[in-house]
């Protein structure tokens, strides 16, 4: 009889693994069948304008320290549905995320709320609000736990870490998936420290930490803008979030001390906005969509690091592309 145990044994160890596997990926966030990256074609002129604008800035700035390693851009012109112009200042450098990956977990989770894999809550509904609109950490560290099926806690032995942090990777893979590249979404945000398993993660391998580039959040601010990643009701959903009035009293921070901080100053009351900054005491970042009232339409992009309390560059930098982007 010991054969036939041990053959048992052998296809019930197997089959679990299948199991576990397939339980494993089950939850995992899949782009649309139908899906096609957008066209995006680097344009000479934005780029000249760009280049002279961030030189610009950082010559005005050279007294407080400012240097070229210290920011990036992207704008990218949204006139044309069917071929974007684009141009980038270190588009493709990698910069501490700070609140701007909430941006990236929101487009993760409307994706699976629309193909049924996680359910809409009033709980869920609030966490997601927060999120985006008052930027709360707390509500990131849900909403993170719910897409990736993790929770923070002690730390682990290494075999129990490793499948926790493959679970972790899943909002990462589904942008691989769409093409997206020289990023890391898998943190939580803290207004402290990560500690326990979350800090065994941020160090796994050496360095995990969230990392953008202005390249793949001006991407994703466009295929949010033009409905590629989800059905227009998701789409509305997630730009409702993202709406910012400058002009509206009391002003919200992310609405008024960053790229909408151009639009009062140039007194642009009948453009839109839409938007989702991040800060930190080192990382000052605002990732915008703008409508202007001739038709124009784009995305503007600007990470800064070392210079949080400069509340002016990206305003001064966000003035400048406005103007030329005017029809």
């Amino acid at each position: 009889m010991k054969r036939p145990i041990a053959a048992f044994f052998f296809v019930a160890a197997v089959c679990l693994s299948t199991f576990s596997a397939k339980a494993q990926m089950s939850g995992e966030i899949l782009k649309p069948k139908s899906y096609k990256p957008p066209r995006i074609v680097a344009d000479s002129g934005m780029s000249d304008v760009l280049n002279l604008t961030i030189e610009s800035t950082i010559n005005i700035f050279a007294a407080k320290g400012l240097k070229r390693e210290d920011i990036s851009a992207t704008v990218i012109d949204m006139s044309d549905p069917l071929q974007y112009r684009s141009a980038s200042f270190r588009g493709n450098d990698q910069m501490y995320t700070a609140s701007v990956v909430k941006m990236f977990y929101m487009a993760a989770l409307e994706r699976q709320l629309e193909d049924g894999k996680i359910k809409m809550s009033p709980e869920l509904e609030r966490g997601l609000k927060d999120m985006i609109v008052d930027s709360s950490n707390d509500a990131t560290g849900y909403i993170l736990d719910v897409l990736s099926s993790t929770s923070s806690g002690a730390e682990l032995p290494q075999k129990q870490f490793e499948a926790w942090q493959t679970k972790r990777n899943r909002v990462n893979r589904w942008f691989a998936s769409m093409g997206y590249t020289n990023i890391n979404v898998n943190q939580k945000t803290f207004c402290e420290d990560a500690y326990g398993i979350e800090q065994q993660s941020r160090k796994y391998k050496g360095e995990n930490r969230n990392m953008l580039t202005t390249d793949a959040t001006a991407r994703l601010m466009a295929e949010i803008v033009s409905g590629n990643i989800v059905p227009k009701a998701r789409t509305d959903a997630m730009m409702s979030l993202l709406r910012r009035d400058p002009f509206a009293k009391p002003g919200n921070s992310q609405a008024v001390n960053f790229v909408g901080k151009a639009l009062i100053d140039e007194k642009l009351t009948d453009a839109k906005l839409w938007s989702k900054a991040g800060w930190t005491s080192k990382m000052r970042h605002d990732a915008a969509y703008i409508e202007l009232a001739d038709g124009s339409k784009f995305v503007l992009v600007v990470f800064t690091e070392n210079h949080a309390n400069e509340f002016d560059i990206i305003p001064n930098i966000a003035k400048v592309i406005i103007t030329a982007m005017k029809k």
